[in-house]
């Protein structure tokens, strides 16, 4: 397995390009199974996710190219013949998000095999309401041997489905379904998540007719079929916010473009307050911080956007270990996200987790040490930790990051890290 060595004590100064959203780019993958036309996606981030589902699509008969475009890296998708609809376990357990194939296939096709996804190292995340809303829109559901089975041989239909809790996998999913479902389909308490917005108007410009979008209210009326698009994915807010945390961990100015400063306003507002100076551009955000200047702990509480974004609370909590004071950390998303915490007490940091709240007491420095990363954004908490750590800092079973930062080692050395990684073998999974 390969490993990702920190040499600390680096200031960041230069300039990041922000990828393509990871969790728009998978889910309007997902999409081209509903059309019979081309589908280009632009401003594609090339990440083990994005790979483990092109894999998926093209067992079941979707025609992927990678390729550069005029903007950047792009992909075409053809599902001009869907050719079979199984989703065998060995794919789909790579990646929780591939379960989401099972709505669009039913819709275009009528029926679907989809292996359910396996357990998820940050908590529980059932697909109960993703099986119960596909059921509402009528299709028959069916469990074996850890399989979905649905069949919706006369089509799917339109049906007010109200969640009982937010949810951005079961909103996007239903969305998926319903865009081909006969009738009116309503879906209240909806997630707002950007990538929600983004999924709803490529699917609007694939001629789909979707209201309400951006509110918790989403009114889809359903059309008979839906032609290609060209479509370009919004940039990946949690990637901007981890280099925005990384730059303010170290200290310079980093320029972050291709970007939205306006999709990490929760984050950077806490920054602010911590005493990092953020500055708005045209395509993204300038991080400036002066190292001298010892940061001071603030207090957060992770919600459903636009609140505090959980997958940004292990590059937070990596922020704090050096601030003055004490900083109380929420986790009111996932039940298990804190496990990056010991990991980060291998290099000195001071934290005491109790049920969903850390309290991190800063410290003045951190050590380098190996440390063992436990999931995607826990992993990048590591490695903005290893940026101030004396000596160096070893971070193991990066394949966890490789999933959603595409050139982490590049962008961070272009800003000047001393950071490399170390080509390990065996198998990574």
């Amino acid at each position: 397995m390969d490993s990702i060595a920190i040499q600390g004590g680096a200031q960041l100064n230069g300039s990041i390009p922000v990828s393509g959203a990871k969790n728009s780019a998978i889910k309007l993958m997902a999409a081209s199974i509903l059309t019979d036309q081309p589908l280009l996606l632009t401003n594609m981030p090339r990440l083990a996710d994005t790979r483990f589902l092109g894999q998926l699509l093209r067992q079941f008969g979707v025609e992927v190219t990678e390729r550069d475009g005029a903007d950047g890296q792009e992909t075409l998708f053809d599902g001009r013949e869907i050719r079979s609809t199984f989703a065998p376990y060995d794919l789909v357990r790579q990646m929780r998000a591939s379960f989401n194939v099972l709505g669009p296939l039913l819709a275009r096709t009528g029926h679907a095999r989809v292996s359910l996804p396996g357990g998820c190292t940050i908590g529980a995340r059932p697909v109960d309401l993703h099986l119960d809303a596909l059921s509402k829109l009528g299709a028959s559901i069916e469990l074996e041997e850890g399989y979905v089975s649905a069949m919706a041989p006369k089509g799917l239909r339109g049906a007010e489905i109200e969640f009982p809790f937010v949810s951005v996998g079961a909103t996007e999913h239903t969305l998926l379904a319903a865009v081909l479902a006969d009738g009116v389909t309503v879906l209240k308490r909806a997630a707002r998540e950007p990538e929600i917005g983004d999924l709803a108007r490529c699917l609007i410009a694939m001629g789909a007719r979707i209201e309400g979008v951006d509110t918790d209210t989403l009114t889809i009326t359903g059309v008979t079929s839906l032609n290609g698009a060209t479509w370009s994915v919004i940039p990946d807010r949690i990637e901007m916010g981890s280099y925005a945390v990384a730059a303010a961990m170290a200290g310079g100015e980093v320029r972050l473009t291709r970007a939205r400063a306006d999709l990490i306003a929760s984050l950077t507002d806490k920054m602010v307050e911590a005493g990092v100076e953020i500055a708005p551009t045209e395509d993204g955000v300038i991080i400036k911080r002066d190292p001298s200047q010892r940061l001071k702990a603030v207090d957060v509480a992770t919600e459903v956007y636009p609140g505090f974004a959980t997958d940004l609370q292990a590059q937070f909590m990596a922020l704090m270990t050096t601030a003055e004071g004490v900083s109380t950390i929420h986790e009111n998303i996932f039940e298990n996200r804190f496990m990056h915490a010991p990991e980060l007490a291998r290099l000195g940091a001071d934290i005491s987790v109790q049920a969903g709240e850390a309290k991190v007491t800063g410290v003045a420095e951190l050590r380098g040490a190996p440390v063992m990363a436990t999931d995607l954004r826990a992993s990048v908490s590591l490695v903005i930790a290893g940026l101030v750590a004396q000596g160096e800092t070893t971070v193991g079973r990066v394949y966890h990051l490789d999933r959603g930062f595409e050139r982490l080692e590049e962008k961070l050395g272009a800003c000047g890290a001393t950071i490399r990684r170390i080509k390990g073998s065996g198998d990574e999974h």
